[in-house]
């Protein structure tokens, strides 16, 4: 039963790259709001076990998955491991997700695959699987990029790359599972404190000047979005590209 405080009881969670910055905040978010959480980590094992200690220690579940999410046959185990675990899958947040730049000309043809395969292929693979467990009600949930929209320096073209074919995706993919009602929307932060893009940090310096109001975001700021679409709430949405970005793109 769920209630206003905990509106994800009952669910079940899995966030890809969940181990840090964003996809950390997601899990504790999701768990604070009543899910079991499961997530995924390639190379922080100490920092995946440091989110799963926190949400069990506020009386959650959760659990910590090592898989590389541009290893579709490590993906694939991954949702199986957490379908297993917690008696499906209701809700997927693929946030994993890698940024290798350069000019267009520099770019070596062995990080384009690599962004591919982590940024795409991941982001398909880890779908599929899910949805294949999904009852109707679930929720699938990507973390895009505000570049898409406005790319505010240069040299993230194959970044921009990738996080614009997960938008086409979703916007198909609302019409395969709307039926089945399951809906689909895309997330897509803006500049944000992260690891990957940290406040102070050589890019902020750059997009600074243009947040409308004035300062990076919080990882807890993007899971607050991601928590209401994947509440009860949110279950007219569907399709949506949501934008959050302090008014960077406006």
């Amino acid at each position: 039963m769920t209630t206003t405080l905990q509106p994800l009881a009952g669910k079940s969670a899995l966030v890809t790259g969940g181990s840090r910055s964003i996809g950390a905040a997601i899990a504790r978010r999701l768990a604070a709001d009543g899910a079991a959480v499961a997530i995924t980590y390639s190379a922080s094992p100490d920092k995946a076990h440091e989110v799963v200690r926190s949400i069990e220690s506020a009386g959650g579940r959760a659990l910590a998955v090592q898989a590389d999410a541009g290893d579709p046959a490590a993906v694939r185990a991954a949702v199986a491991a957490a379908a297993e675990a917690f008696d499906g899958i209701d809700i997927l947040v693929n946030n994993a997700g890698i940024a290798l730049g350069g000019a267009i000309g520099d770019i070596r043809f062995e990080d384009y695959e690599r962004m591919i395969a982590v940024n795409v292929t991941g982001v398909f693979v880890a779908t599929q699987e899910a949805v294949r467990r999904m009852k109707p009600g679930g929720r699938v949930i990507q973390i895009g990029s505000s570049m898409t929209r406005y790319a505010a320096f240069p040299t993230a073209s194959l970044y921009t790359l990738t996080k614009g074919a997960v938008t086409g995706f979703n916007r198909s993919l609302v019409r395969d599972l709307g039926p089945r009602g399951i809906t689909v929307n895309t997330v897509h932060p803006g500049p944000t404190d992260t690891d990957m893009n940290p406040d102070g940090g050589p890019v902020s310096k750059i997009v600074g000047p243009g947040m409308a109001i004035g300062r990076y975001g919080q990882p807890s700021e993007i899971a607050s979005l991601v928590a209401y679409l994947a509440s009860p709430d949110a279950a007219f949405v569907t399709g949506a590209d949501i934008v959050a970005d302090g008014g960077f793109t406006a």
